[in-house]
């Protein structure tokens, strides 16, 4: 879940009062209040009806609740969806802490199960498994975490498929369709006028689980969470019409395949514009790029997307890989608020991350093995992009004060683990 209520609590304190404060003591999922999820099932009705949902559904005869249910992450949209195909039947959603802040009660009233993203966690587990054993509900999990940034897959958790062999219990995954198209990350939460709908499949019974191997459900995961909302447009000639579809696009193509130059990049109406080299491409209705005059490198964003990891790939290879920015740092560390603590300098190379405030109070390094991915997100409730490292005590959100990229050091940051994890 994200951005609930698209708004945070902030609160501005010095880290001698940030050390005073303790973290709150865990406390096991609630079963879900089933009157909520009737609350939520109503208030996404409009919703649902302006895109015009609907549903195709395979299997799910074999899906006898409790079931883990897997859903690809697209937009805020994709927690109404879940209520509008799973309710009656109650729904344990796991979310990331920063949900939780200024609404403690309401979310445990919910049945919500928090976590932190990229975190190791070794509760949520045995909360998931309470919520599937004890309280008797589905559990929904966004494996992915984070967004799509380009509407393709992202890579899943490398310890997904141990743990669907553990729990046992059957695996629903959710995919959605038109559900990006409607609301991408990077379109600064602009809806688009796009049907959505959503293919709903039991893909392993409890039998199925036992007779594969570990490694084997993570094939059928991966499977089962390989799609291009791109390429789908452009191939059923889905028309975004909207002026405003590029949007924020720099977000996620920072880097000009003309000159070369990152962070010059402009995405605004229907066009993305370098001002370093004046080149420009038109985003037509049905998601392609091209180039107003000379070559058109990329037509498909997904396409420009890789080569911009391929890009980050090569310079952390040669050693040539480094981001610096001075950043307004936010602390979460209990459900009551995000707290400002100042600003601060945060710097990530092959070594991993270091983060030191300006009056040296604040010194974390994090290594580059710790987690596959970061949390890097858009217009995070409304107060810029941010890039969040951090444990299980405390989560920092980075919001650069310089002109970088947040996609470029979650990029960095997937390819640093993935070269270490191969040397290892």
């Amino acid at each position: 879940m994200r951005r609930c209520f698209m708004k945070i609590k902030t609160k501005q304190i010095d880290f001698a009062t940030l050390e005073d404060l303790k973290k709150p003591k865990h406390k096991k999922p609630l079963k879900p209040l089933w009157i909520l999820g009737a609350l939520i099932r109503l208030i996404s009705v409009p919703e649902l009806l302006a895109v015009k949902f609907s549903a195709e559904k395979y299997r799910m005869e074999k899906a006898q609740a409790p079931c883990l249910i897997l859903m690809n992450h697209s937009c805020f949209l994709d927690m109404k969806i879940a209520f509008r195909l799973f309710f009656p039947k109650r729904l344990s959603i796991v979310c990331t802490t920063d949900a939780y802040i200024g609404k403690s009660p309401l979310m445990r009233l919910l049945g919500c199960i928090p976590t932190n993203k990229f975190v190791t966690d070794v509760t949520l587990i045995s909360d998931i498994i309470h919520a599937l054993k004890k309280n008797k509900s589905n559990v929904l999990m966004y494996p992915e975490a984070g967004y799509s940034f380009d509407g393709c897959a992202t890579a899943l958790p490398p310890r997904l498929g141990i743990l669907v062999k553990k729990l046992g219990v059957p695996v629903v995954t959710v995919i959605t369709k038109g559900a990006f198209l409607r609301d991408p990350l990077y379109n600064c939460l602009q809806k688009r006028k796009v049907k959505v709908s959503a293919v709903v499949k039991c893909i392993l019974t409890p039998e199925e689980i036992k007779e594969k191997s570990a490694k084997e459900i993570t094939e059928v995961l991966n499977n089962e969470f390989t799609f291009d909302e791109f390429a789908r447009q452009q191939k059923e000639k889905i028309e975004i019409n909207d002026n405003f579809r590029a949007d924020g696009l720099e977000r996620i193509l920072y880097r000009c395949p003309n000159c070369q130059s990152e962070n010059s990049l402009k995405g605004q109406g229907t066009k993305i514009i370098c001002s370093s080299c004046k080149k420009e491409y038109e985003l037509d209705v049905f998601g392609s790029l091209k180039a107003t005059y000379g070559e058109t490198e990329f037509n498909h964003i997904p396409d420009w997307y890789n080569w911009e990891r391929e890009c980050v790939k090569k310079e952390i290879e040669n050693g040539e890989y480094k981001l610096e920015t001075d950043v307004k740092i936010g602390v979460i560390c209990n459900n009551k608020c995000l707290y400002m603590i100042g600003d601060g300098h945060l710097t990530h190379t092959a070594e991993g991350f270091s983060l030191v405030s300006d009056d040296k109070k604040l010194h974390y390094t994090q290594s580059p093995t710790s987690a596959y991915s970061i949390n890097a997100d858009y217009y995070w409730y409304e107060l810029g992009d941010i890039i969040c490292i951090g444990n299980r005590e405390r989560l920092y959100y980075c919001f650069p004060k310089d002109k970088i990229s947040v996609t470029k050091a979650r990029l960095a940051a997937e390819e640093i683990y993935k070269i270490k994890k191969q040397k290892d």
